[in-house]
């Protein structure tokens, strides 16, 4: 018994002796991060109106934009995901008058539909 714990303590101690420990490092390009801040101020400041027509799962999604695409054909449309679900939502109106004027449009193909204020900036 005694020889098979020495055995069990002397391989663990050989394993352990040669174990290596390593430093890693990522080079990444500067434009990249200046890439991402600007994806990201642009989502952001977003000071448009935009109408949702669904909330869901993403293969609903996927079908109501498709859907969406046919009926306001050349209106901007997007799937978003917002935890937990998928949101389709279609155009980008600068003025709330424009955007409740389409509302009223939407609303009779999808009468769920509702207004989504722009985000409001903050600095």
């Amino acid at each position: 018994m005694k020889k098979i714990i020495y055995t069990i303590t002397l391989s663990l101690s050989t394993f352990v002796g040669f174990s290596q420990n390593g430093e890693i490092s990522i080079e990444q390009d500067e434009k990249i991060t200046e890439l991402i801040d600007i994806y990201s101020s642009s989502n952001e400041n977003s000071n448009v109106y935009r109408i949702q027509v669904f909330f869901g799962s993403f293969q609903k999604a996927q079908n109501i934009k498709n859907k969406v695409d046919v009926d306001f054909p050349g209106w901007y449309s997007k799937i978003d995901f917002e935890s937990p679900s998928y949101r389709v939502r279609v155009g980008k109106f600068k003025t709330k008058l424009k955007a409740e004027q389409k509302l009223i449009e939407v609303r009779k193909k999808y009468p769920n539909a509702m207004l989504l204020k722009p985000k409001k900036t903050t600095k």
